[in-house]
């Protein structure tokens, strides 16, 4: 039973982390968002070194440039939902943040015409539903938002978590159906086999946001940015190493029971609006909760339908 272990510390670690990423991300702190992505940068190269120095996975630099385009995507997103962090409740972020799975099962049925089941279908018409009712409270009075940042300002963060789910739909739409496939010589990664080609992609990946958050301190420095003694980044650090955990975790955690690790896994949006309330006092409208709970259900269910 230890992948239930791992599921449920998945939720928990992922969930923390979004705590401290909010804390991070200080709207007055104008980048915030590149700092933290710096932070995740250097402590996911750290968790890669490890692993090329304590497992034997044969690992090959040129899977750096053929997982390039998966890792963008993944890391761009990540980038823009730091930005959107630094304007927006993790209340309402999180929950649409995590309707990147019903954009990435849509994008296998246009692109490779895959069938989905009918609670997948009812679980994407529940989401849907839910992100529509928190979109129409937003722009019609729901929130202080637009008299604070100004009109223009709110949009586009309101727009952010938008933005990762699509980015980070379409880097697991690559990964799921070109690089992680069961026929390990179909995949563009080289010197894989079956046992190795999760850490291989998983390394290439945290190499890449690794040279991203060098470029990132680079430009910063360029513009003048001070970044100030460590201990001012302890939210920061603490929401990389959450992070970088939960992958760790993650893995694992799918190795078990995955009907049931599936839907535990994506509690995590839960965990986070459990401890958005408590440490970061967030109060959103009932109505507004209400639709956030349709959006979860909506994501337990897709989680669930995925896995039948």
């Amino acid at each position: 039973m230890s992948w239930l272990f791992f599921s449920v510390a998945t939720a928990l670690l992922w969930g923390t982390a979004e705590l401290f990423y909010k804390k991070g991300a200080q709207p007055n702190e104008k980048y915030s968002h590149l700092k933290i992505c710096v932070w995740v940068g250097i402590v996911m190269g750290a968790h890669a070194v490890f692993t090329l120095l304590t497992q034997d996975i044969g690992y090959n630099p040129v899977n750096i440039l053929r997982y390039l385009p998966v890792s963008l995507f993944y890391i761009i997103s990540m980038a823009f939902s730091y930005f959107g962090m630094r304007f927006l409740e993790e209340s309402i972020s999180d929950p649409i943040e995590n309707t990147a799975g019903v954009i990435c099962a849509l994008l296998f049925v246009i692109f490779l015409q895959e069938e989905i089941s009918v609670l997948t279908w009812v679980a994407i018409a529940v989401i849907t539903v839910g992100v529509l009712g928190v979109s129409f409270l937003e722009n019609h009075g729901e929130t202080t938002r637009k008299k604070k940042l100004g009109k223009t300002l709110a949009i586009v963060a309101f727009c952010m978590p938008f933005v990762y789910a699509l980015l980070d739909a379409f880097g697991t739409f690559l990964d799921d159906a070109f690089f992680l496939v069961e026929d390990v010589a179909s995949s563009p990664l080289v010197d894989v086999t079956e046992e190795t080609i999760e850490a291989v992609a998983n390394t290439s990946y945290e190499l890449t946001f690794a040279l991203f958050a060098l470029g990132l301190f680079i430009f910063m420095k360029a513009k003048g940015v001070k970044f100030g003694p460590v201990p001012q980044h302890k939210d920061k650090i603490l929401a990389a190493v959450f992070e970088t955990a939960g992958q760790f975790t993650y893995v694992y955690a799918l190795s078990g029971n995955g009907a049931i690790a599936a839907p535990i896994i994506s509690s995590v949006c839960i965990v986070s609006l459990l401890l958005s309330r408590i440490f970061l006092k967030e109060k959103l409208s009932w109505k507004t909760y209400a639709f956030i709970t349709v959006v979860i259900v909506g994501i337990l269910l897709l989680a669930v339908s995925e896995e039948l």
